[in-house]
C-alpha cells in the first residue's frame, strides 16, 4: 500500500519535464555561449599572460612602476568606494523601508540613476562641475583643491557608478523582514545603537556583504567614468583597467595580459565569495525553516532580551528571541511568570433558558 503512491509520483514528475529533445539542445547551448563568451577569454588571458613563463610574468606585475601605481591605485578607490556606498546604502535603505515621506519614490529612483547613465557621461558630469572650467572650478583653485586628473576625482566617479549596488540589495530585504523585530526590540528598552547592531544587521547581515561583493568588483573593473576624468596619467592616476588598455595601446601584450589576468583573478575571487554566500544563506533559510522541529524548551544565551525587564510579557510567560534577531533559531528566554487571575468557567453563573 505504501508502494503506490511513490510509483504514483514519478510518471507526475515526468509529466511535468520537459521532453528530452528539448532539453538537451537547451543545455548543450547555454554551455556552449558561457564558453564561448566567458570561459575561452579566461583562459587565453591567462595562456597569453603566461605564455613567456612565470619570470617575464612577474617583471612585468612588479618591475613595472607605472603598473605597480595602478595597482595599489585600484587597491585604494575601490575600498574607499565600497565604505562609501556601504555607509549610504545602509542609510537609503533604513529611509526607504522604515519611513513614509514625500519623494520616497524619487529617492529610490535617483538611486537607480547609475544604471541608466553611462559611465563617460557620469565622468564628464564631474568634469564640467569640478574641473577648472567648471562649475565649482574657480573656487577649487583659490582654495588649492584639486579633484579632476587626482585621486579624489577617481573615488568620486567610482562612488557614483557603484551607488545603486548596496542600495538595491538591502531595500527588498528590508522590506520582507518589515520593522516588527525592532519595534519589539525598542518596546524592551533597547537603544537604536543596539537595535542596528543586534536585530537589523543579524537580519541584512548575508544581504549587505552580497552588495558589498558586487559593488567591489564592479568599483575595480570600472573604465568609462574614471577614464574621464583621471586624465590618464601613467604613474598617478592610472587604475589597472586603464593601464590595460594603454600598455595594450603602446603593443605591449604581455603586460597588458599580465595587468588583465590579474584583474581576471580578482574577479574569480569576488565569484567564489558570492558562490559561498549564497550557498550560506541557503544553509540559513534551510535551517530557519526545520525550526519547528526544535525543542521549544531549549534555552540558549540571548544578546537581544538578556536584559529585558523582568514581567515584560506577563501573560505569554516566555519571550521568544528568534523571533527578534533572525529566522534562524537563537533562543528561547523565560521571562519570569506573574500569576494572572483565572476565574474558572463552573463558577460563572450562565444563564440558561428551559424550553
Amino acid at each position: 500500500m505504501k508502494a503506490e503512491p511513490a510509483a504514483a509520483k514519478v510518471p507526475a514528475r515526468r509529466d511535468r519535464q520537459d521532453p528530452l529533445y528539448i532539453r538537451v539542445p537547451l543545455i548543450l547551448a547555454g554551455f556552449a555561449i558561457v564558453g564561448i563568451l566567458i570561459v575561452v577569454p579566461i583562459v587565453n588571458v591567462f595562456y597569453q599572460a603566461l605564455g613567456q613563463g612565470l619570470e617575464t610574468y612577474w617583471h612585468n606585475l612588479v618591475d613595472d612602476p607605472d603598473t605597480r601605481s595602478a595597482i595599489w591605485l585600484t587597491l585604494i578607490v575601490a575600498p574607499v568606494s565600497v565604505a562609501a556606498n556601504l555607509l549610504f546604502g545602509i542609510a537609503a535603505a533604513w529611509a526607504v523601508t522604515r519611513f513614509q515621506f514625500r519623494g520616497r519614490t524619487l529617492l529610490v529612483t535617483l538611486i537607480d540613476l547609475p544604471f541608466a547613465i553611462s559611465p563617460v557621461v557620469a565622468g564628464l558630469m564631474f568634469v564640467l562641475l569640478f574641473g577648472l572650467q567648471g562649475y565649482f572650478g574657480p573656487w577649487l583653485r583659490e582654495h588649492g583643491v584639486r579633484i579632476i586628473f587626482a585621486l579624489p576625482g577617481l573615488i568620486l566617479a567610482t562612488t557614483f557608478v557603484t551607488l545603486p549596488f548596496v542600495a538595491r540589495e538591502l531595500i527588498p530585504v528590508m522590506e520582507a523582514i518589515g520593522p516588527d523585530e525592532e519595534t519589539a526590540a525598542l518596546s524592551l528598552g533597547a537603544s537604536g545603537w543596539q537595535i542596528f547592531w543586534r536585530v537589523t544587521l543579524p537580519n541584512i547581515k548575508w544581504a549587505l556583504l552580497y552588495g558589498v561583493i558586487l559593488c567591489n568588483a564592479r568599483a575595480m573593473g570600472e573604465f568609462g567614468a574614471v577614464y574621464v576624468v583621471s586624465g590618464h596619467i601613467a604613474g598617478q592616476t592610472d587604475t589597472m583597467p586603464l593601464r590595460v588598455q594603454k600598455l595594450f595601446d603602446e603593443y605591449n601584450n604581455p603586460g597588458s595580459f599580465a595587468v588583465a589576468s590579474l584583474l581576471t583573478s580578482l574577479a574569480l575571487l569576488t565569484l567564489f565569495a558570492k558562490v559561498w554566500l549564497e550557498r550560506k544563506t541557503r544553509r540559513e533559510m534551510a535551517a530557519g525553516a526545520r525550526a519547528g522541529a526544535i525543542d521549544p524548551n531549549a534555552l540558549v544565551e540571548s544578546p537581544i532580551v538578556a536584559n529585558a525587564p523582568v514581567g515584560s510579557d506577563p501573560i505569554a510567560g516566555e519571550l521568544v528571541a528568534s523571533d527578534l534577531v533572525s529566522p534562524v533559531p537563537v533562543a528561547r528566554v523565560p521571562v519570569p511568570h506573574v500569576p494572572v487571575a483565572r476565574i474558572p468557567i463552573a463558577a460563572v453563573p450562565v444563564s440558561r433558558e428551559i424550553p
